[in-house]
């Protein structure tokens, strides 16, 4: 597949609904999961796009593109339910074909109009219903126990709104970890949050069994942190720095990640050279073009498009040029979304 038309599809979208599908959510969203030439791809559900997916082939203006593409089967763990009544699928969702995803704590201290980040939408699947507001370990546990056992899921990924306290959430999802880390002791784990206060609460996500972790920044540009992430932006960057470094310590090289955003007005040369200041620290730079979704800020209030498809193209070669030279790879992760690699094309251009 020519990275040009996987980078369309990341912006464009597909017409079709694939059997596995997300809407609404902390992250990338409104996307359906598909497997595009051996990899995982999340790809936007778009009326609009000149790509459609019939079933079984991605069509341009009706034409076979030629891909190799698997659509990924509606897992069997959706139809189950807790001994509380409560569907696994609100628990959580299939991400690509093997990854199991969760918020444990669905709700964040930064929702409020003036502080929420722009591309977010992570309360609206709660108040659609979709989910719930807090998952308890001992639930998480038993979803992540049958998606092994009947879906193959061979990693997890836990990220949580920001809450009130000093940990900023992280200690909740320590507690799930260790819950999921009992019943399913092989199952890699990556766990998502802002920098704890306390950077001992680090070592706390890594002793519950956590084995990679996610700090996410979205932008190394105060301005845009700013514009965008009016809440996050309080967070020194420093106070990212310092996290970071005390992950990879914790956590090892390359077993840290952090989103980077193409398309938030952020000079593109800007990007490459933060990615590079990330990876000498150890830290995977997950690049990922900001893709607008219905739900959020930048959509519903800004009208916010999609980046240039030649500009993501041209960041992620510059990044994985640099990660090969420094011998990192997202598949190298243990878990989480670099080691997916769905929602960007960076394991594409050998990222």
């Amino acid at each position: 597949m020519s990275v040009s038309t996987r980078v369309d599809l990341a912006l464009l979208g597909v017409r079709g609904r694939p059997p596995v599908t997300r809407t609404a959510g902390a992250g990338p969203s409104d996307d359906g999961h598909l497997v595009i030439d051996g990899l995982n791809a999340a790809i936007p559900r778009n009326p609009l796009s000149p790509y459609v997916f019939d079933g079984d082939r991605v069509l341009l203006d009706g034409v076979d593109t030629g891909l190799d593409v698997e659509a990924v089967d509606r897992p069997r763990f959706y139809d189950l339910t807790t001994h509380d009544g409560v569907r696994y699928e609100k628990l959580a969702k299939l991400h690509g074909r093997d990854v199991l995803a969760t918020t444990v704590v669905q709700t964040c201290i930064r929702y409020d109009a003036d502080q929420r980040c722009r591309f977010c939408s992570i309360e609206e699947s709660l108040r659609s219903g979709a989910t719930v507001a807090v998952k308890k370990p001992a639930e998480l546990a038993e979803v992540a126990e049958a998606a092994v056992r009947l879906d193959g899921v061979r990693q997890m990924v836990m990220t949580t709104g920001t809450s009130a306290g000093r940990d900023r959430g992280a200690r909740h999802l320590a507690r799930c970890v260790a819950a999921v880390r009992a019943a399913v002791p092989d199952l890699p784990i990556q766990v998502q949050c802002e920098p704890p206060a306390d950077l001992a609460t680090i070592t706390e996500l890594y002793d519950a069994g956590a084995r990679s972790i996610g700090i996410h920044v979205e932008s190394l540009d105060d301005d845009v942190r700013r514009r965008w992430m009016p809440g996050k932006s309080t967070v020194p960057l420093d106070e990212y720095r310092t996290a970071w470094r005390e992950a990879v310590r914790v956590f090892g090289r390359n077993q840290v990640s952090t989103y980077l955003l193409i398309g938030l007005g952020e000079d593109p040369d800007d990007v490459v050279d933060g990615a590079r200041e990330l990876i000498d620290m150890g830290v995977y730079p997950f690049v990922v073009p900001f893709r607008p979704h219905p739900g959020t800020l930048a959509v519903d209030v800004d009208s916010a498009r999609a980046p240039d498809p030649a500009v993501v193209e041209k960041v992620s070669r510059r990044v994985a040029e640099h990660l090969q030279l420094a011998g990192m790879a997202g598949a190298d992760q243990n878990a989480g979304c670099a080691a997916c690699g769905a929602c960007s094309v960076l394991q594409n251009v050998g990222g």
